[in-house]
């Protein structure tokens, strides 16, 4: 299998000032470019891990081969 990378960011903000989300571009090494969908969640502290954690098991749920 071939060596992964996961790439992510995370930001905490107030709720009230969020504007807009859009989406980030990788480039990658042959020149050709991705995107990735940037993700909101909201809520209180203990929420917010909750859906976190759940997110990203679902994520990996995408990829049984790995």
């Amino acid at each position: 299998m071939a060596k992964l990378a996961l790439i992510y960011g995370m930001r905490l903000l107030p709720e009230e000032e969020l504007g807009e989300l859009k989406d980030a571009t990788v480039i990658l090494k042959n020149g050709k470019t991705t995107r990735i969908t940037m993700h909101l969640i909201e809520g209180s502290k203990e929420e917010i891990e909750a859906t976190f954690h759940e997110s990203v098991a679902a994520f990996f749920d995408l990829y049984p081969e790995i």
